[in-house]
């Protein structure tokens, strides 16, 4: 049984591993070209191949959740909701401090000042990721697993018809970004869209708490089962039905990763599912292929890995050349750009740089260094 459990932990890590290095890929372009069009996501309806990242990295939470909540079972109600609140309040704060990060802005006069609290952004990824954990640990604990699908199910229909109702599809026209503006105000909000918009917004956070509890329900499936092809049959199906019917409610309510709509919950998950099962079959089933291996040294220090790529990204942008722009455009400019111009310069860099967080995870994970909140 250890051996099963622990080649479904090696699944589960190359997944996560996958997710995370595609991440640092698909946000950690180099400035000043335009880069391919399957590493941009979709500009509002629509879906691409960078899309599937953020949703994975939820759906693996949940997946893990099905190996490490078992643990937790025999905690009292006191101790587990001490846990689950202080995990969640740690890794939301780790995402605030984040946007926060560098502490300092440079003025248009060039003197540096203290970054303002009242202009950082409160929402982001891991905040997102950090509020979908504690609300599914919450749900997971206190609901019998008929109620989680019942509950997923509900979450999904309420969101489209709250949509329906408050307004329209569009930025700035629907319930969740007035929602946003009211509770969080404009200046805590994102404004790489330019104009304030959150993708990571409050209610939209509700249908992705059902990306981690169905990769909860996942993982839970898959310790239950022997390794078979019939199990991995069925995961893959079920993952194909979600699919099909993400497509038959994208008539009705557009797949979209920005406004996280219910079909782009099930889209998104039914891809996983049915990548999650490959990975099964590959791991568990056949011999475990060495390419595996790089990917696990994501997998297996994923925050500390993620927090190291978007640090580095901010401070290049923060450090001036003597071009008179930021490390990250000068180095662009004159090394990925010269080499390589336009969208495979731009791909290069990001790679360059997946490739030096992935050097970091490589010490880690051998001198046995794994950061957990």
């Amino acid at each position: 049984m250890s051996t099963s459990i622990d080649k479904r932990h090696l699944a589960l890590d190359i997944l996560r591993g996958m997710t995370v290095c595609f991440m640092i890929i698909v946000n950690s372009p180099g400035p000043g070209a335009t880069p391919f069009s399957p590493l941009e996501h979709a500009a509002w309806h629509g879906f691409t191949p960078t899309d599937l990242v953020f949703p994975t990295f939820l759906f693996v939470v949940g997946n893990a959740m099905a190996f490490t909540l078992p643990r937790m079972q025999g905690l009292g109600s006191g101790a587990f909701l001490l846990k689950v609140m202080s995990r969640t309040l740690v890794i939301f704060l780790l995402g605030y401090l984040m946007y926060w990060f560098p502490f300092v802005r440079q003025g248009a006069d060039g003197a540096w000042s203290p970054a303002p609290i009242s202009h950082t952004r409160i929402l982001g990824v891991l905040q997102r990721i950090a509020l979908c954990y504690g609300i599914a640990a919450l749900l997971i604990r206190y609901l019998p697993e008929c109620q989680l699908r019942r509950t997923g199910t509900l979450l999904l229909l309420g969101y489209w018809a709250a949509l329906a109702w408050g307004g329209d599809y569009s930025m700035t026209g629907n319930l969740g970004h007035q929602l946003d503006k009211t509770v969080l105000g404009e200046n805590h909000l994102y404004h790489g869209e330019g104009v304030a918009f959150d993708p990571e917004g409050l209610l939209s956070t509700l249908p992705a708490v059902v990306n981690v509890l169905i990769g909860y329900l996942a993982g839970i499936f898959v310790r239950r089962q022997r390794a078979s092809y019939e199990t991995i049959a069925r995961l893959a199906l079920a993952g194909a039905t979600l699919v099909a019917v993400a497509y038959g409610w994208n008539n009705l309510f557009p797949i979209n990763k920005k406004l996280w709509t219910s079909s782009f919950v099930l889209y998104t998950t039914g891809l996983d599912l049915i990548i999650l099962a490959g990975l099964i079959q590959r791991t568990e089933v056949s011999a475990v292929p060495r390419w595996t291996r790089f990917f696990t040294v994501f997998g297996r220090n994923p925050l500390a890995i993620y927090l190291l790529s978007e640090l580095l990204l901010t401070s290049l942008w923060t450090i001036p050349a003597q071009s008179g722009t930021n490390l990250c455009e000068s180095l662009n400019a004159s090394f990925f750009q010269r080499i390589a111009p336009g969208p495979w310069g731009s791909f290069l860099f990001a790679l360059s740089m997946m490739l030096f967080c992935w050097t970091v995870g490589w010490v880690m994970d051998r001198k046995k260094i794994y950061w957990k909140v």
